[in-house]
């Protein structure tokens, strides 16, 4: 019931939030449309997911059944467990700047957040390719925007990171501290949003809150 390939990425990405198609292939990025079609189609068959016509709201949502739902605190333990025993370096040479932003864009503190309306633009650099630009617009009661076209909005705050280093970060495998401290991280614009990061961008759920780890104050350029 759970082997074929994607089905345990799928439910991983309902299980964040994602109901419409579009937003769960977001999650999935590397799954073509057709075969995420048809993964539904059998999930739902299997009574892992349920399906819920279109509306005059929109189009058709999916939600995972019960039968599913038990399923999720067992693969939180295992993300746990395989957060505290496995190296990490494999996963993180193999990383997309997409699936990453997808992510944090659901893990904001707006009540940590100098303004109502906030806008982040991310430069991500990796080896060997272009700088992936992604801008992230915050705001109250409203869901995240995640855009990858520029929305020509004013930037508060601009991110320039190793994309390596950020996911690093956001997966606790290091902190966001020590990151802008090697000058992997580079924060440019509102001082107070760059000095809070830690506290509106929250960290994957695996990752190690440990109780000795102090996040020095980090400083951006106005």
């Amino acid at each position: 019931m759970l082997e074929p390939r994607w089905t345990m990425l799928i439910l991983c990405e309902m299980w964040s939030g994602s109901t419409r198609f579009s937003e769960i292939q977001r999650g999935v990025p590397g799954m073509s449309p057709s075969l995420l079609s048809k993964r539904l189609r059998e999930m739902t068959d299997k009574g892992l997911i349920k399906r819920f016509d279109a509306t005059d709201k929109g189009g058709a949502r999916y939600a995972t059944t019960a039968m599913a739902d038990e399923l999720e605190p067992v693969v939180n333990a295992l993300g746990s467990w395989a957060h505290r025993h496995i190296d990490p370096e494999p996963g993180l040479e193999c990383l997309d700047a997409r699936v990453l932003l997808w992510n944090v864009r659901r893990k904001i503190d707006v009540s940590a957040l100098p303004r109502l309306r906030s806008v982040v633009e991310f430069i991500l650099k990796a080896r060997d390719q272009a700088d992936f630009h992604a801008w992230l617009i915050i705001r109250p009661n409203a869901e995240n925007d995640l855009c990858m076209v520029d929305p020509k909005d004013e930037v508060d705050l601009f991110i320039t990171a190793d994309l390596k280093a950020l996911t690093a970060a956001w997966m606790g495998h290091t902190t966001f501290a020590s990151e802008i401290e090697a000058d992997r991280i580079q924060l440019i614009g509102d001082a107070l949003m760059a000095s809070n990061l830690s506290k509106w961008l929250i960290r994957s759920s695996f990752a190690i809150q440990a109780d000795s780890e102090i996040e020095t104050p980090l400083v951006a350029s106005a």
